[in-house]
């Protein structure tokens, strides 16, 4: 228990302690914060509190504007500041608890906060790594005879992504424009996206750092795991349906990535640890590993259309139906010598379940638009349309306490004329 009040309910309980970066309107420096309850704790307030033998000598990585220094630090400060952190805030946290003119500069109302991106991102890498959304798009676009391709079930198959359009939630997405080709007997046309699609995804950020040439061992990537986050990867279907072979996403991908502010510690998500997926055939040894790394992430996307009353949800999914796990996908980027720098970010792929309510992208759930997707009240979907809000939530629920990410959220604008 802390002394803060928090809600059975609340994402942010003891057991979360999620690291964001926020500012306020009679402060606007960005800074870090902890979320706790409906609260926020400004660390770089307390940073004198952190008397332990890793951050005694590292105070100074909360008084910057994103959590890259941080990160940089590697895992040993990582725990060493969430035990402190749990100790502040626990109801027996008489050092902070008690200290009335501490409390009132430390804690700030999260309504009263505006949230960031949390780092500054390097470099975004998206994974393909639902065996059960790749394939659904194999059998849509191959038939179910090569529905998989042969190298997906013998590695953790990715792309690079654009760091610079990654932004955090409540940030409007303008619908792209670029060349599509409807009519396969005619000529490419240039316009604005009709097949604007969502996909459910989550993500983690690196921390610590290596150096060109040397991989990460995958019994050492649980090391430079720092968190998680969730992730909207907007995807414009007509576009990337053109332009992907023989280099895969581009334009169809890059004008648009939402992740959520709170980027929840791996600790606070070990409670919630699952057996590994059976992988057949077993993975070449260098991504071989039998600790579990599988979480049991409670996932929901609802779709608000413009002048609606209410939300719908159309999808139920849960990060445990991912068949790569994040070590794999880890070790597999760097076994080449890809060098990882703190805050890059690294993105699961599309989440789908075995059941059509739990499909991770409009792609899946209008199956290549050939049904539609009820709304209510008469509204429907196949793709997006202007005007959409898109809102993905995610938790872990422990006995009388939950561990949630709080919201991923975004609204389509129209394109803009050419």
């Amino acid at each position: 228990m802390s002394f803060i009040k928090v809600d059975a309910m609340s994402d942010f309980p003891l057991h979360n302690l999620p690291y964001g970066i926020f500012s306020t309107p009679d402060n606007v420096k960005h800074r870090i914060g902890v979320a706790i309850g409906d609260q926020i704790l400004d660390v770089s307030v307390i940073k004198f509190l952190f008397q332990g033998p890793v951050m005694s000598k590292h105070q100074d990585v909360f008084d910057q504007p994103t959590l890259n220094a941080f990160m940089a630090l590697g895992h040993e400060a990582w725990t060493e500041t969430r035990k402190t952190l749990q100790t502040l805030l626990s109801a027996d946290g008489s050092v902070l608890r008690d200290d009335i003119s501490l409390r009132s500069r430390a804690f700030v109302h999260q309504n009263a906060a505006t949230m960031h991106l949390p780092a500054d991102i390097g470099d975004y890498t998206d994974f393909y790594s639902s065996r059960d959304h790749a394939t659904n798009v194999g059998i849509m676009f191959r038939g179910k005879e090569n529905a998989l391709m042969p190298n997906w079930l013998r590695l953790p198959v990715g792309y690079h992504g654009r760091a610079s359009s990654v932004v955090v939630s409540g940030t409007p997405i303008r619908r792209p424009c670029g060349q599509m080709r409807p009519d396969h007997t005619q000529p490419p046309v240039f316009g604005s996206s009709k097949q604007l699609d969502i996909e459910l995804e989550m993500a983690f950020f690196v921390g610590g750092e290596t150096q060109l040439g040397q991989p990460i061992p995958i019994n050492k990537t649980n090391e430079h795991i720092f968190g998680m986050v969730l992730m909207n990867d907007w995807s414009a279907r007509d576009i990337q349906a053109w332009e992907y072979v023989p280099l895969g996403p581009f334009l169809g991908k890059n004008f648009g990535t939402t992740i959520s502010p709170w980027v929840v510690p791996m600790e606070a998500l070990l409670p919630f640890v699952e057996p590994n997926p059976t992988q057949d055939p077993v993975p070449l040894p260098y991504l071989q590993h039998s600790d579990p790394y599988t979480f049991n992430i409670n996932l929901s996307v609802s779709l608000k259309g413009q002048g609606l009353a209410n939300a719908a949800t159309i999808c139920e999914s849960n990060f445990k139906y991912m068949y790569w796990t994040m070590k794999q996908q880890l070790a597999h980027h760097t076994v080449n010598g890809c060098n990882m720098r703190p805050g890059d970010l690294l993105a699961s792929g599309t989440i789908s379940g075995p059941d059509p309510e739990s499909f991770g992208s409009m792609l899946e759930l209008s199956w290549r638009a050939s049904r539609s997707i009820s709304l209510g009240g008469g509204e429907t979907r196949t793709f997006l349309k202007d005007g959409d809000e898109v809102t993905i939530t995610g938790y872990c629920q422990g006995d009388g306490y939950r561990v949630g990410f709080g919201t991923c959220k975004g609204t389509i604008l129209p394109a803009l004329q050419h």
